[in-house]
């Protein structure tokens, strides 16, 4: 089992250096996903199957869209077209392909040696949940909305645009 852990977080790792270190933003995306995919086989081998579900489907689902969103709102013209056919090659692709593999054998064989047993469920309120995240998680929880916030004005200073002028009667006639 400890196996499985390692090559989950070197694929992790791999990938991760390889989102920081790549020049083009799709490629940087396919290996963000890869990590992803990665961190939640990791929380799966750690026994929180709900956390790595999440993790595919919201990280690796809905948050790459978004992502891929903001990449193709800033195409740039013809240079960036002509960069798009050549990401459809296979060397693009084989890198990531393989890492992805990895994962799947791994995810895999880790449901089949599973042991049949019967999960239990404990019904947690909203009030200890609540009580946990606002007592002895209260920096984590302050830190994670200062990284939301941060993202929010760079996102809203990105898709800012200068206008040339305010109104179109306020405009000087160029003849």
């Amino acid at each position: 089992m400890d196996v499985f852990f390692y090559i989950a977080a070197a694929v992790a790792i791999i990938s991760t250096v390889l989102v920081i270190t790549r020049k083009h933003p799709v490629h940087a995306l396919l290996y963000l996903i890869v990590s992803f995919l990665a961190v939640a086989i990791i929380f799966y081998q750690l026994g929180a199957p709900f956390v790595a579900a999440l993790e595919i489907v919201l990280y690796a689902g809905a948050i790459v869209v978004l992502f891929i969103f903001v990449v193709m709102m800033l195409n740039l013209g013809k240079e960036t077209s002509l960069q798009e056919k050549t990401w459809l090659n296979l060397s693009t692709w084989l890198l990531p392909g393989i890492l992805a593999s990895i994962l799947l054998i791994e995810l895999v064989y880790l449901i089949n040696t599973q042991p049949n047993s019967t999960i239990t469920i404990a019904e947690v309120d909203p009030k200890a949940v609540a009580l946990s995240l606002f007592g002895p998680y209260l920096i984590g929880v302050e830190l994670a909305a200062m990284l939301l916030m941060a993202g929010v004005i760079g996102a809203a200073h990105i898709g800012q645009r200068k206008k040339k002028y305010w109104h179109r009667f306020l405009q000087e006639d160029e003849q």
